[in-house]
């Protein structure tokens, strides 16, 4: 078995000095100074270790299931509490007066990040809120159909189906299987259900269940050729790996900001093409913003301002460790625990590593257990949190690592999945 360093060696991560630079609020607070190392002076070990530090994650647990939710970095939570703060000295006041006009900023973060225009997103709760919004504000009719995949989230699925009951839609569901099929059959599978009825494919960019890519430009290409809508989860994907939302050429999007940015529980964002927003019905109207104002869709009452707020330091921490930077590291964790593994006559992969399509999240499984009692023992004995996935032919634990992940956690649970498939 390889060790640490020759690991590391073996597969290198790119290199650059950066610093997290102070933001200035209201009341001239400013956030602290996080200077990070360069790491070809100090060695990456040490650039890592500084990240680490940048969370207060528990030390008796180890959190390796990031692709539900994420912690944030201090850096973050101090901003919330700031901003928490500064709200409650006059709430009417700070919150609606002084902070909520300077959601647009945060928002031009965000749409850089996605590669898009600030007219085009909005700040929301989550995912499945985005989604929502688009699977219940757009005019369906009776025998209208949707294409669309049993891998998707069930939260998704479950809105498509209330809106079959609902409006009498139909729902096209492709076939294939996980992790086996290959691009190409992916592709097929879901031009096969395409047809003259067909208008809107909903595609899932990276899979819940075992952090599979999918092949969601070439998808694209075939439900553009037909002129119809496209719709993708990015749930897993946004701040994860490194794309730009106008390659997909798709009409909607939406994304959870606490898991993979690090932003406060319960911040997620949308994103509607400028010439679809129009379309989509908001279910909280307001006769401030016209129907092609993508700000329609914020008009939800009292919320959370300073989780949306805090938003902007969880990008700027971001952006400051780097999208390809960050990726190479969570695939770093991934082959560091898997690659002993692989060849192992018990040990079940879920997550096909072909053409680099996968990132932190992977499933195992291991013969003659179920994905309960994997997850169980290394809670039980290692006190390492994973989720139990059991869904279609997939029955195994998932494994999400995130930056603050450290090889020492990993350690840990590559010595209980060895006591695993010896016992």
């Amino acid at each position: 078995m390889s060790s640490r360093r020759n690991f590391l060696k073996k597969v290198g991560v790119q290199s650059a000095a950066i610093s997290i630079l102070p933001v200035s609020t209201p009341l001239n607070w400013t956030s602290p100074e996080i200077k990070l190392p360069d790491p070809d002076i100090v060695g990456q070990d040490e650039f890592w270790f500084r990240i680490q530090e940048a969370y207060g994650v528990s030390r008796s647990k180890i959190n390796l299931n990031n692709g539900g939710v994420s912690p944030q970095p201090r850096f973050v939570q101090e901003a919330f509490e700031k901003y928490t703060a500064m709200s409650n000295e006059a709430p009417s006041y700070y919150m609606w007066r002084i902070l909520e006009p300077d959601r647009i900023n945060i928002r031009r973060d965000l749409a850089k990040l996605l590669g898009c225009d600030a007219e085009e997103v909005i700040i929301n709760r989550n995912t499945t809120e985005a989604l929502d919004n688009i699977i219940f504000g757009l005019d369906l009719n009776k025998g209208d159909e949707v294409v669309l995949s049993h891998y998707d989230y069930p939260n998704m699925r479950n809105a498509w189906e209330q809106r079959k009951k609902r409006d009498g839609i139909v729902l096209k569901y492709v076939d294939f299987e996980l992790p086996k099929a290959s691009e190409e059959e992916i592709v097929n599978a879901f031009v096969k259900e395409m047809n003259a009825k067909t208008k809107l494919v909903h595609v899932t960019h990276m899979v819940n269940y075992n952090g599979q890519v999918l092949p969601v430009k070439e998808i694209s290409r075939e439900v553009k050729k037909r002129n119809l809508l496209l719709l993708i989860d990015g749930a897993h994907t946004f701040g994860h790996i490194d794309f730009n939302i106008r390659e997909f050429d798709c009409d909607f999007f939406g994304t959870s900001l606490h898991k993979w940015i690090c932003a406060p529980f319960g911040t997620g964002m949308m994103y509607i093409k400028k010439d679809r927003i129009a379309q989509v019905w908001a279910h909280a109207p307001t006769d401030a913003n016209g129907d092609d104002d993508i700000q329609k869709f914020e008009a939800l009452g009292t919320r959370s301002v300073p989780a949306e707020m805090a938003v902007g330091q969880a990008v700027l921490f971001h952006n400051n460790i780097g999208i390809e930077r960050k990726y190479n590291r969570l695939k770093e964790l991934t082959d560091y625990w898997t690659s002993e593994f692989e060849n192992h006559p018990r040990f079940i992969s879920y997550t096909p590593k072909r053409e680099n399509k996968y990132g932190s999240l992977y499933t195992f499984g291991i013969e003659g257990m179920n994905s309960n009692e994997i997850c169980n023992y290394l809670q039980k004995h290692y006190k390492i949190i994973t989720t139990p996935i059991e869904w279609q032919n997939i029955d195994g634990c998932r494994v999400s690592p995130h930056v603050y992940t450290s090889f020492d956690d990993l350690d840990k649970l590559r010595e209980g999945i060895r006591e695993m498939l010896t016992a």
